[in-house]
């Protein structure tokens, strides 16, 4: 029974690590319907959302089922409770990759993205790509120190993301009011792409080690202090 047991909490681990492979790249692909104007690619990204929704029911029910049976405590508490916020991270990043894809057809057959700022949000799609394979890796290895390092890594989103409002803000965007609304919510998206890609590190680092990220990271110093 126990091995069965550890088994079942083994399985909702690669459930979690297949919803972000897939979120992953959804974005990626979002990113390139956008860019290119690629309706079928879109259509596609939109539809393979349904797959994330379906691993997250179904990992939430082997979850419920999992603490009705067995009551774990102490660890294997964490691991189910965790799960569960792990997923609902990782629906809501395939929910944003599909907003992209969305946002894709309904600029189709032009793009959302004006020309001057394709390079911006392919390197936002990238780098949004890279930060939740970097979250399937802590998943997988339940690396701390890897953990931490992805709140870093997000900083260079939040670089882009100010990039972006710049251009909005600037006297010389030409674009257009829809345009701007369209841009702005590309960056949104991605910007919280990489936020649920953060979180479900941190919700890793508390798993393995019950404290949470915030209380392990250095303190940042302030020269002069």
């Amino acid at each position: 029974m126990r091995d069965a047991y550890h088994e079942e909490l083994d399985s909702i681990g690669e459930g979690l690590v297949e919803m972000a492979r897939l979120v992953g790249s959804a974005i990626g692909r979002a990113t390139t319907s956008m860019l290119d104007a690629d309706l079928k690619l879109a259509e596609s990204v939109i539809a393979a959302d349904q797959k994330v929704d379906d691993l997250q029911h179904d990992l939430e029910a082997r979850a419920i089922a999992l603490l009705a049976r067995q009551q774990p405590v102490a660890t294997d508490l964490r691991i189910v409770v965790t799960s569960l916020r792990m997923s609902a991270d990782l629906e809501r990043s395939g929910d944003l990759a599909q907003h992209v894809a969305k946002l894709a057809r309904l600029r189709f057959p032009d793009t959302a993205v004006p020309r001057d700022l394709h390079a911006t949000i392919l390197e936002m799609g990238q780098l949004a790509q890279r930060l939740m394979a970097k979250a399937a890796e802590v998943i997988i290895t339940k690396d701390v120190d890897l953990a931490l390092q992805l709140e870093q890594d997000d900083d260079e989103m939040d670089q882009l993301h100010r990039t972006l409002f710049q251009h909005l803000m600037d006297d010389r965007w030409k674009h257009g009011i829809e345009t701007a609304v369209d841009v702005t919510l590309l960056g949104r998206y991605y910007e919280r792409f990489a936020d649920h890609a953060v979180s479900v590190a941190k919700r890793v680092v508390y798993l393995v080690t019950g404290e949470h990220a915030d209380e392990l990271q250095p303190p940042t110093v302030v020269e002069g202090v």
